[in-house]
């Protein structure tokens, strides 16, 4: 099978937070770069959500034409990934030429079948900003749990989905002016009710799909699909390609999915060997996987499925939805709209991007929510990063370059003690492999750090130091049995924390040949050989102290 994985396109209204992150992009580099470790063909997809009254009103608010405006926001948000480590094969934009063509096809076949209809609507249209508003830009209480900042399109507290008019007290979101009325347009909407039926089906036929996937998609058949609108009386967005529909776009719920589609379309276009197509239509030897935030699960298991069943193609639809819960910051959201929490360039500033990469998949919210310390930032940093892996292949590589030169040493044959060390290696990275399969990534992550246990608890006991003083032969077997762990490390931690693993791939000096192997492989503590040479790096991860601690909390909020 050839895998396909999709995150969550990131809305282009500015520098997302570690809470966006750990909830989509990073997931699926993960297991995106594990299963390229493990041979396997694999195109990770991912891009900017452009359209929408968001884009038009934070590019109002800068004094920028709207493409302009969306243009320097992908600029800015492809450099952090590239910074963070995300190795998308592509990633694209939903203000594409591939964007607007493919979007005018799927709702042309979704007419053709009886799935479009046209409304009269009333909207609500607010006196003070001489618009009309666009669902997620009416706030108010929730008529269903009476959170007061719910949006009318869903309410993100309790993810019910509403219209504008259900909410209580409605205002502007762009004003916040009370002088709000409901005026009336014409729309297409999607007739999900007519599709209803064949969602419930695809749906039920997912048996290994994650609780949290399936729960949600369940509460939303089980409330009823409704007929949705999309298109709205805005001007950025994809065109209308119907008589009368001229000055409206289609909704950015609508589009936005068909993103995945035409970013993988302009991979395929900037190579001529590249067949893209192969990757969506009729696909059956391609697994697709998708990573998003739970608040995105509703579009993902309902509307995006609807809109593929009802174009009547062979498109390639999910395989396995992976859907995350909130990570909280000291008992409140990470909020981009609120700017509350610590943002990806921010977090960059603080420490290099490994360091948050382990944090953040050690603390993947994916059972339950999970809430972000800087506390529980440094324990990670400082007990397992710095401590229990950084420090063990310092102490190894220093301690040979001192007593025997920058050269594995020979002398002596592996006992009984590194038997037992191998086959408990062995052990661990079956286990790991097994977890980044089924992408448990917590559980990875701790199995990952069990790994490292194992080194420093074999040095430990064989303690090369007092052994170098009796018999340096037997020295000579733990050193070289501990290198080939570093290059074991190396390799099984790549998906996790890849700049470090480079670092320590160039410190043993390995071939390109030996940098693609896979964990399995690794497990053969025998396989670099006396004479190697390697350098030993500067130290890979620093501690934070409290005091610093106390600064991060100051400056960013952590009471």
């Amino acid at each position: 099978m050839r895998h396909l994985i999709t995150s969550a396109l990131p809305y282009i209204n500015g520098i997302k937070h570690l809470g966006n992150l750990v909830g989509s992009m990073l997931p699926a580099d993960v297991y995106a770069r594990f299963l390229r470790q493990e041979g396997e063909e694999v195109l990770y997809i991912c891009g900017t959500d452009e359209h929408g009254t968001p884009a038009e009103i934070a590019a109002l608010e800068e004094g920028l034409d709207v493409a302009d405006f969306c243009k320097r926001q992908y600029e800015r948000q492809a450099e952090v990934y590239q910074k963070f480590g995300l190795s998308f094969d592509y990633f694209g934009r939903t203000s594409s030429q591939a964007q607007r063509e493919l979007t005018q096809d799927f709702y042309r076949s979704l007419d053709q079948h009886g799935f479009i209809e046209e409304r009269e609507i009333s909207q609500v249209y607010s006196i003070t900003d001489e618009r009309f508003l666009p669902d997620r830009y009416v706030e108010g209480t929730c008529p269903n749990c009476g959170y007061e900042k719910a949006r009318g399109d869903q309410c993100e507290n309790c993810t019910k989905m509403l219209n504008p008019t259900d909410l209580i007290n409605p205002r502007s979101a762009v004003s916040g002016s009370t002088a709000v009325e409901v005026r009336t347009s014409r729309h297409l909407f999607l007739r999900l009710d007519k599709l209803s039926d064949e969602v419930r089906s695809w749906v039920e036929s997912q048996q290994d799909w994650p609780s949290l996937t399936k729960s949600i998609a369940k509460k939303w058949l089980d409330e009823g699909l409704q007929s949705r609108g999309i298109t709205r009386d805005l001007k950025w967005g994809v065109p209308v390609p119907k008589a009368g529909f001229e000055d409206k776009v289609f909704y950015v719920w609508f589009d936005a999915p068909i993103g995945y589609v035409s970013a993988t379309k302009s991979w395929g276009e900037a190579n001529p060997d590249r067949d893209w197509k192969s990757w969506w239509y009729d696909a059956e030897d391609v697994r697709y996987t998708q990573f998003m935030a739970k608040d995105n699960l509703p579009f993902h298991t309902i509307m995006w499925p609807a809109t593929i069943l009802g174009t009547r193609e062979p498109w390639k639809m999910a395989d396995y939805i992976k859907g995350f819960n909130w990570l909280n910051y000291y008992g409140g959201k990470f909020s981009t709209s609120s700017k509350r929490g610590v943002f990806l360039d921010q977090a960059l500033e603080i420490a290099p991007a490994d360091y948050w990469r382990y944090m953040l998949m050690a603390s993947a919210p994916e059972s339950s929510d999970s809430a972000f310390t800087w506390e529980q930032f440094q324990t990670k940093v400082n007990k397992e990063l710095a401590d229990n892996f950084g420090n063990f292949i310092n102490r190894i590589l220093k301690f040979t370059a001192s007593r025997f030169g920058n050269e594995l040493p020979d002398g002596g044959e592996p006992g009984e003690a590194e038997a037992e060390l191998e086959a408990r290696c062995q052990e661990l990275v079956g286990e790991l492999r097994s977890h980044l399969k089924n992408m448990q990534f917590r559980k990875a992550t701790e199995t990952l750090n069990a790994l490292w246990s194992a080194g420093n608890q074999y040095i430990d006991v064989r303690a090369p130091w007092t052994l170098f003083k009796q018999d340096k032969d037997q020295a000579a077997v733990v050193i070289r049995t501990c290198v080939n762990l570093i290059r074991l490390y190396a390799v099984a931690s790549a998906p996790f924390i890849p700049e470090t693993a480079e670092r320590l791939f160039d410190a043993l000096q390995l071939t390109g040949a030996e940098r693609q192997s896979t964990m399995t492989d690794a497990t053969d503590l025998t396989i670099l050989k006396a004479g190697r040479a390697f350098e030993v790096p500067p130290v890979l991860f620093q501690k934070i102290d409290d005091d610093r601690v106390a600064e991060l909390k100051a400056q960013y909020g952590g009471e």
